[in-house]
């Protein structure tokens, strides 16, 4: 998509799961992030194994500096979950782009829509084309937890 924002030239995407940095992205989640901390490496490690996974990475370091994965038929439906932009490059446009980029990458499945839940994130995601559910009163969850 053209209204996609470019990351700061400093940065680059990536959809190939081989580069995370798995130690990282476990720390940050299981320890800063609120809706994962806690979260066991394990079942980090099988939760990963299950999505597409995505990073953004420092072009000279190498260095992971956000990450993100979907869990998706990768035919009608995506959840867009685990976004974490590391607080040092906050601010910077990353994580903007970095939504942006993983839509385009998930465009050509034909994706009906892609869903995410955020506490304090709105505006990043509005962004990228996110909008609140029209008819929420028709969505259901199940807490095994």
């Amino acid at each position: 998509m053209n209204d996609t924002p470019a990351l700061p030239d400093r940065y680059e995407f990536s959809a190939d799961t081989a580069r995370v940095d798995v130690d990282r992205v476990h720390g940050w989640l299981s320890t800063d992030a609120y809706w994962a901390i806690g979260r066991p490496r394990e079942k980090h490690e099988r939760a990963m194994a299950s999505s597409l996974n995505f990073g953004v990475y420092d072009r000279a370091s190498g260095e992971q500096v956000a990450y993100a994965r979907v869990v998706t038929d990768q035919a009608v439906f995506a959840w867009l979950a685990d976004v974490y932009v590391d607080p040092s490059v906050r601010g910077k446009g990353v994580g903007t782009a970095f939504v942006g980029r993983i839509r385009d990458h998930l465009a050509p499945y034909g994706l009906r829509r892609m869903l995410l839940a955020t506490a304090d994130a709105h505006g990043v995601y509005e962004k990228a084309g996110f909008r609140s559910l029209d008819r929420p009163d028709q969505w259901m969850v199940h807490p095994f937890a």
